[in-house]
This record gives structure tokens, C-alpha cells and sequence, in this order.
């Protein structure tokens, strides 16, 4: 396979990518505030549906910014499912994670309910808009600047997010409240007040994403249209290490997954296409254990201590010390 192939395969990872980049940085953002938002599978279908929904209805009203407000529509409806998440973990005190687990069922199922007269009908998609000049970089341009504006706004999420956390006093609150709430209050935070907002926020982009797929990469809507997105999102986070940057990159890692195997569906005929379709799935699966596992600490001391050292910090990934921890805040 020559660079002429790879280049075509690695551009269409990177825009099938889009959406999970969205629903992956939304969860991080939450579960480094503390909140674990298990919700994510019924939030994407959900946002799924809403956003074609909405742009749908709003092309048929005439000069309407239909692709905004379905957008905007999806990201509301991911931020209400976040505030009954949060409202039911942080102020009830209920468990956050049989909280998210029912709305992600519920979520589900209303996806399909209400979507209903919507299945299989065409509808406004995201125009691809290739950037000026940049689009003719060799290689670089084909790869990341011969897309649409979704794709170009994943990129801009993805550095302000590694900024906000690493680079702003704020997000070194969002980071203490995830693993030193006490401290974080202590020092005048209000770690009720900042975990609502922050689950909220991640909830919005959790809609987003799915708006992302039904708008854009698989335009249209049908039941179930986007099912297993949501937990291989909550995978891919902790994969990520809970880290934006990782935790994009290995958003484009399951792309660079799906592209293969589309591209294999048709190098090897004989192979089941059902199989190669669930294979991205089941090596994403695969690498999250090989990570978590304890013979890789094994194999790694094998190798010599500063090599060992560097390649157990990119490797291993540590939770948020307080995630889904409650935190009594007088």
C-alpha cells in the first residue's frame, strides 16, 4: 500500500473521527470535574435524532440557519440529560453510575420513539469546505484541511481543551475538584457548582456528537443509528487516560480502525462483512486490557529503567482520585 492509498484512508479517519473527538472530550471534561456520565450512549442517539430532527423540520421553514439549530437543539437536549445526572448524583446522592446507566437506556429508546417519522429521509447535511492555501500543503492539506467545518471545529476543541486544563488557572479547579475536592473547597471553590457545570458542558458536546453523525458523518436518521458509540466513547476516555490530547488521539486510532476494515471488506471478500464491521470495536476492547493488564508492567521492566519509565507514562492511565466520589460540601 503506497502513500497515494494511505493518505485517502487516513483523511477519511480523521472526518469519521469527529464525532467521537466531541462526545470523548465531553465525558473527559466531566469525569476530570468528578462525574462519571454513563449516559453517553442514550445522549448521542438522543442528540442523534434531535439535531436531524430540528434541522429537518427548520430547511422545510424557508431562510433558517437549519444546521445551527439542529446543533444547538442536540446540544441542549445532551446538557438536560447531563442535569438530571447530576442533579440525581450530586444533589440527591444517588449512584452516578446507575443514574447514567438508566438514561442511557432511556435515552435509547426515546431516540427511536420520537425520531420515528424521521427514519430514512433525506435531510441538510454539513457542506464540505476545503481551507484556502492550506488545502495544498503536500500530504498535511489531503490529511487535515480538505473537510468540512465540523471537522475544523474538533480541531479547535481539541487544543483549546488541552489549554484550558494544563495552560488557565480555571482549569487547574477542574482538575482539583476531580482529584482533591476537599482541598479545591478548602481554597473558596464551590465543587457543587463547578461539577454542575462541567458535567452540563460535557453533556452539551455529548449532543453535539451526535447532531455529528445524523448531520454529517452518517447524514440521516434510523433506529439505533449510532448504537455503540456511546461506550466505546467511555472507553476510548479511559483509554486516553482521561488526558484531551490522548484521549483524541485515540479517537483517531478507532477511526484509523474503521477505515481499515472498510478498506479490508474488500481485499478479502471472503471474510464476513459482519466481522470486519465490529473488529474496531473489539481491538479498541483489546488494547484497554492490554493497558490495564499486569503483565505489561512485567514486560516493561525488562526494558531499561528510563525507557521503561517513559513508556509506562504514555501507557498507563490514572483516574481522577474523586471520580464519582460524593463530596458533602458545607
Amino acid at each position: 500500500m503506497d502513500m497515494a492509498q494511505v493518505i485517502p484512508i487516513l483523511s477519511v479517519a480523521i472526518a469519521t473521527s469527529t464525532p467521537l473527538v466531541f462526545a470523548c472530550i465531553g465525558e473527559t471534561i466531566a469525569e476530570r470535574a468528578g462525574v462519571i456520565n454513563l449516559s453517553a450512549e442514550g445522549t448521542i442517539l438522543l442528540g442523534a435524532m434531535t439535531g436531524f430532527a430540528i434541522a429537518k423540520t427548520a430547511e422545510g421553514l424557508g431562510n433558517t440557519p437549519s444546521l445551527l439549530l439542529g446543533f444547538t437543539g442536540a446540544a441542549i437536549v445532551g446538557a438536560l440529560i447531563a442535569l438530571i445526572v447530576a442533579f440525581g448524583a450530586l444533589t440527591l446522592k444517588q449512584s452516578q453510575v446507575a443514574i447514567g446507566f438508566v438514561l442511557a437506556l432511556l435515552g435509547a429508546d426515546l431516540s427511536s420513539f420520537l425520531g420515528n417519522a424521521f427514519v430514512r429521509i433525506p435531510g441538510p447535511t454539513v457542506p464540505s469546505f476545503k481551507v484556502p492555501i492550506l488545502q495544498d500543503i503536500p500530504v498535511i492539506g489531503a490529511l487535515f484541511f480538505q473537510h468540512d467545518l465540523l471537522v475544523y471545529a474538533s480541531y479547535l476543541l481539541i487544543g483549546l481543551t488541552v489549554i484550558y486544563f494544563y495552560r488557565t488557572r480555571s482549569g487547574l479547579i477542574l482538575r482539583a475538584i476531580g482529584e482533591q475536592p476537599a482541598a479545591a473547597f478548602a481554597r473558596g471553590t464551590n465543587v457543587i457548582l463547578m461539577r454542575y457545570f462541567y458535567t452540563l458542558l460535557g453533556g452539551a458536546l455529548m449532543g453535539i456528537a451526535g447532531a455529528a453523525f445524523s448531520l454529517d458523518f452518517k447524514a440521516g436518521w434510523s433506529h439505533r443509528h449510532t448504537a455503540g458509540y456511546g461506550w466505546i466513547a467511555l472507553a476510548i476516555v479511559i483509554f486516553g487516560g482521561w488526558n484531551p490530547l490522548r484521549v483524541a488521539l485515540s479517537c483517531y486510532l478507532f477511526g484509523s480502525l474503521q477505515s481499515l476494515a472498510s478498506v479490508a471488506q474488500s481485499a478479502i471478500p471472503n471474510v464476513p462483512t459482519q466481522v470486519l464491521t465490529v473488529a474496531p470495536f473489539v481491538l479498541m476492547i483489546f488494547f484497554l486490557v492490554l493497558t490495564s493488564s499486569e503483565w505489561l508492567e512485567r514486560l516493561l521492566k525488562r526494558f531499561p529503567p528510563q525507557i521503561a519509565r517513559v513508556a509506562g507514562q504514555a501507557i498507563h492511565s490514572t483516574p481522577p482520585a474523586a471520580l464519582g466520589q460524593l463530596f458533602e460540601q458545607d
